[in-house]
């Protein structure tokens, strides 16, 4: 038995999801034509609360298509130092907006408000002109780690107060809203823009969908373009999505809870001296002192199960639609053994 928990990319399409794929009525999107992806977008918008939608092929695009819209050559963006935005979109605030990036150092991935103000440049014009600050929710780096949403609407606050846009890389944002047990639509009333993830937590094949106000999606679209990311017949793809939207929200307690059993098994084994505080479905651990990271994922790949290093003494496990309560038994046994 193989046990994947590299990301929760990784997942396969369950029966329901393709058949939903392979009944799709599709059309040509770039046309506007593509009546499945019309409906995503929809769903998409009206669950935030917010005007209009775009479906696009990653995370990093719709994240990368939203800094673009929200920037001028030459500005600035905050964020946290872990954001993924920053570590893992290929340099692209600087190669596609042209953009510079102040970072704040937050408690594990999440910046507040206070930080927010202080780090927003004055009006000089030796400084970056400070246009957007990017969230994150969950984490990815800080562990799964959830906002507490008064804080991100003091945030908001501050925005509003120094004329800034607010992006949320929601990737694994459905993990946080059950974590929390918070709704969409109180995201939707407080940032310009939202990248929510249709294959991380809920199990699509592929998939992001940007949403915000009708005029900024008009120009998103055409962003897209630009970058690439025009689809054809991708209701298929769309299909997916919906039937995520619809099957695949409330079962994340299930990997949030088979997490944690995790957790605590491994804070209880002699690989580990620290893990992160567990509140989604991100498990990331400190090895112990004598033990590299990457000994670690060696030595749990022996086993089958699949992990990496984030760090040289850093490990991190995603759980994912795909982990049986099985595998949760069988990883906590090889853990107790290791």
């Amino acid at each position: 038995m193989t046990i994947d928990f590299r990301s929760d990319t990784v997942t396969k399409p369950t029966p329901g999801m393709l058949k939903a794929m392979m009944t799709a009525k599709i059309g040509d999107d770039v046309f506007g034509e593509d009546p499945t992806i019309n409906e995503l977008e929809k769903v998409s918008a009206e669950m935030f609360g917010m005007e209009s939608a775009l479906f696009c092929p990653s995370g990093t695009m719709t994240n990368q298509i939203a800094i673009k819209c929200h920037t001028q050559p030459g500005d600035e963006v905050i964020c946290d130092e872990s954001a993924h935005v920053y570590q893992y979109e290929g340099g692209g605030i600087a190669f596609n907006s042209s953009a510079s990036v102040k970072l704040l150092y937050g408690d594990r991935g999440r910046i507040n408000a206070s930080q927010v103000k202080t780090a927003i440049n004055p009006d000089d014009n030796h400084k970056a002109h400070t246009s957007i600050v990017c969230l994150e929710n969950t984490s990815n780096r800080g562990g799964g780690s959830c906002y507490d949403f008064e804080e991100i609407k003091k945030i908001k606050q501050v925005c509003t107060e120094n004329k800034l846009s607010l992006h949320l890389d929601g990737a694994r944002l459905w993990n946080a809203l059950v974590a929390k047990n918070e709704s969409p639509k109180q995201y939707g009333q407080v940032f310009d823009s939202i990248s929510i993830c249709l294959s991380k937590s809920l199990g699509c094949p592929v998939g992001s969908v940007l949403i915000g106000k009708k005029e900024f999606i008009k120009k998103g679209r055409r962003i897209r373009k630009v970058f690439g990311g025009g689809m054809r017949q991708a209701g298929f793809l769309a299909a997916a999505g919906i039937y995520a939207l619809q099957n695949n929200i409330e079962r994340l307690k299930c990997d949030h809870e088979h997490a944690k059993q995790i957790g605590k098994a491994i804070s209880n084994s002699s690989i580990a001296k620290a893990v992160l505080p567990i509140e989604t479905n991100i498990i990331i651990f400190e090895t112990a002192e004598t033990t590299a990271a990457s000994q670690v994922v060696e030595k749990l790949k022996q086993q089958e199960i699949y992990c990496y290093a984030i760090a040289p003494d850093r490990v991190r496990l995603v759980v994912h639609l795909d982990i049986t309560e099985e595998m949760v038994d069988k990883t906590i046994e090889i853990i107790k053994n290791i």
